[in-house]
């Protein structure tokens, strides 16, 4: 089966940041009981995907909930490193800036997409040219950080097996890289914005989150955006979309992408 180019050793990432997790005492992410290389045997979180749960949540809960995840993202933000990039080293050994790394990152994904002929709103040289006149506020990102990269509600459990709904765990970090806080607020906010949702913040700076959100991470968010929408256009042809998903990720993510390179363009004047 074709995969991206950054996919290869993807469980390596995974049982790194549980074993790394574990070893701060930071919970709400399985245990890791066997790696064998090419599979994980991980402890059982409790609770069911968000969106499973979402219907029976009170607006109160659903706060209380984001609060708690954001205190959850938080302690996994403290997990720092030595270098930049994916930690299964699938696109090369871990750089030394976050922009050198990144910027591999982008190549790689944009690799992908010509290989596989997705459809983009731009040709992916324009999109090349575009990311990397705007990558000087990469810069900004000066120490390696842990990021999940797959934050999005059906990788958040909620566990109401005790009558009071709680937080069962985060799950599916395969696509952890060492890099900017920041990025997990993209996934956090899937085709929204991370400002709309105070209550994650609020968990989130209460538990001492080191992420800021300024001028500067106007210009890193739309970057890591179109990041994690050139990936969902590029795995189209290798996942097997049918006709119909094919349709509908194209019609939900080319617009979006095209909107957070408008972004980048408008800062360039």
């Amino acid at each position: 089966m074709p995969v991206l180019r950054h996919e290869h050793g993807l469980l390596r990432s995974e049982a790194l940041l549980y074993a790394l997790a574990a070893g701060r005492q930071i919970g709400g992410v399985p245990t890791v009981v066997y790696d064998g290389g090419e599979f994980l045997l991980m402890t059982e979180l409790p609770g069911q995907p968000w969106p499973v749960a979402e219907d029976r949540l009170s607006d109160d809960q659903r706060q209380r909930l984001r609060a708690d995840v954001g205190r959850l993202v938080a302690g996994l933000h403290t997990i720092t490193g030595t270098g930049f990039g994916y930690p299964s080293h699938a696109l090369g050994p871990l750089a030394a800036t976050w922009r050198a790394a990144f910027g591999g990152m982008l190549d790689a994904v944009l690799a992908d997409v010509e290989s596989f002929g997705a459809t983009l709103p731009v040709p992916p040289a324009a999109i090349r040219e575009l990311t990397a006149a705007n990558a000087d506020a990469l810069d900004e990102v000066t120490t390696p950080v842990l990021v999940h990269f797959d934050l999005w509600d059906g990788n958040i459990l909620v566990d109401s097996s005790s009558g009071t709904p709680r937080i069962g765990g985060l799950i599916d970090a395969e696509r952890a890289f060492w890099g900017d806080p920041l990025a997990d607020f993209v996934s956090l906010a899937m085709f929204s914005d991370i400002r709309q949702d105070q209550a994650f913040l609020d968990g989130y700076w209460q538990a001492g989150g080191p992420v800021l959100l300024d001028a500067g991470s106007e210009v890193r968010l739309a970057l890591y955006r179109s990041y994690i929408y050139l990936l969902l256009m590029a795995e189209i042809t290798p996942r097997t979309f049918t006709p119909d998903e094919r349709q509908h990720r194209e019609a939900t993510v080319i617009p979006a992408l095209a909107t957070e390179l408008d972004i980048l363009r408008n800062r360039l004047g």
